[in-house]
């Protein structure tokens, strides 16, 4: 399904992990993001889920849109895809504290669902 006028898409994966895949060389508001927050809560439908979020090559994200990132939503972990110390740049922007479920980084594909498909920690 397309999200923010054609930005980006989102598909929930056979193996439980919604993914979502924005346009290289997109510049992402507030409004893409929130719609793309909204998108995975509809899928979800209250169950939480690991998200994939591939950000290769994405231009810019305005600092509001940067802001809806620590929204909570229904994903319960978080994988930020990038390609380059730019994508970096742009993922590491609110720092690992601001988000609203464990979020890091990844260049490679396998190790980012390799995480996301990790069990969590029991709690202490």
């Amino acid at each position: 399904m397309l999200i923010g006028d054609g930005k980006g898409t989102l598909e929930l994966r056979p193996d439980g992990v919604l993914h979502v895949r924005w346009q290289p060389g997109a510049s992402l508001d507030e409004a893409d993001i929130k719609a793309a927050m909204a998108k995975v809560n509809d899928v979800c439908q209250g169950q939480r889920r690991p998200l994939l979020v591939e950000m290769a090559n994405v231009k810019t994200v305005s600092h509001a849109g940067r802001a809806a990132f620590s929204t909570p939503s229904a994903a319960s972990r978080i994988a930020l895809l990038g390609a380059n110390p730019v994508d970096r740049v742009i993922a590491g922007f609110r720092g690992p504290h601001s988000h609203p479920c464990p979020t890091r980084f990844f260049t490679k594909a396998t190790e980012a669902v390799g995480w996301l498909l990790e069990e969590p920690a029991p709690a202490p």
